[in-house]
């Protein structure tokens, strides 16, 4: 799908304020309400915007504790690398799974009560014979910066 420059500026204000109203969505990009509802009703059909979300403030609800793993493979089979994401899929504690190219297969963030939670999970991982030969594990001390990855591919004169 290509999109033009009104697009952008929707997803962007949308990306900024979710629950902004069509009118005012409307005025921000510069067009009528009815326009403005057809690209949005496109962009939403055409699966451009999968859908709408609140975000959360997790450490006002529990405590929590985030950790990166670098995760390599022993072999590099494909089938290798399905029953790993498989399994990587029904772990709700792994929030985010990126295949990488370079020295490690893949890069997880895990968010878990504690510690001994993260260990657990591990273990439970590796008893699943998933062909992990190594792991190394970060413990996050302090988020600096997220960002939707959006907002950094934007032409800098739509915002």
């Amino acid at each position: 799908m290509k999109l033009d420059k009104i697009d952008l500026k929707i997803l962007a204000a949308l990306q900024s304020d979710g629950r902004m109203t069509k009118l005012r969505l409307a005025e921000a990009v510069n067009l009528s309400p009815t326009a403005c509802w057809e690209r949005l009703s496109r962009l939403e059909r055409s699966g451009v915007i999968t859908g709408y979300t609140a975000r959360i403030n997790a450490d006002k609800l529990v405590r929590r504790t985030t950790v990166l793993v670098e995760i390599m493979l022993k072999s590099h089979q494909q089938s290798d690398f399905q029953r790993f994401e498989a399994a990587v899929l029904k772990e709700p504690a792994i929030v985010s799974c990126d295949a990488t190219g370079g020295g490690v297969d893949y890069i997880l963030k895990i968010v878990s009560e504690d510690i001994d939670s993260y260990q657990r999970l591990i273990d439970r991982l590796l008893t699943l014979d998933l062909g992990i030969e190594r792991y190394f594990t970060y413990v996050v001390t302090k988020n600096v910066k997220t960002a939707d990855p959006l907002v950094g591919l934007l032409p800098t004169e739509v915002g």
